[in-house]
């Protein structure tokens, strides 16, 4: 039987909850929501939008480089956001930044609480791999 191809960061809560950051189906990588923690696991700038996004999309490059694929190759992206009326337009901003001219499906949801406290944002995505990278 053929093992699953799957990416961890290596942080506590994979364990505690059971968990892979991300796992490859066939073509496509399905990335569990991803968050603003370092390579410690320690959750990262409480309450702070703009640096839990930027470090929200610094652990999704972690995924994308291990799986040898790019930003252009994500084929959707779902978004928590905390206050989303709030952080709307942080999170546009953001999302242009980081994916320049590729446009993915998004969906953004507003959200009255995620797993930590002061967390307001987690990501997650499918990336397809046979898309040109």
């Amino acid at each position: 039987m053929a093992t699953a191809d799957v990416f961890n960061h290596h942080v506590p809560a994979e364990s505690e909850f059971g968990y892979s950051q991300a796992i490859k189906s066939g073509d496509l990588i399905h990335v569990s929501g991803q968050l603003a923690f370092d390579a410690a696991g320690e959750f990262l700038h409480a309450g702070d939008f703009a640096a839990q996004l930027d470090q929200t999309y610094a652990n999704m490059d972690k995924i994308l480089n291990h799986y040898g694929t790019t930003r252009s190759q994500v084929v959707s992206q779902t978004l928590y956001v905390v206050n989303l009326r709030q952080n709307a337009q942080a999170a546009a901003e953001g999302n242009r930044e980081y994916f320049g001219d590729h446009r993915p499906a998004s969906t953004v949801l507003g959200v009255t609480e995620l797993t930590l406290p002061g967390q307001v944002i987690e990501i997650s995505f499918v990336i397809d791999t046979k898309l040109p990278a």
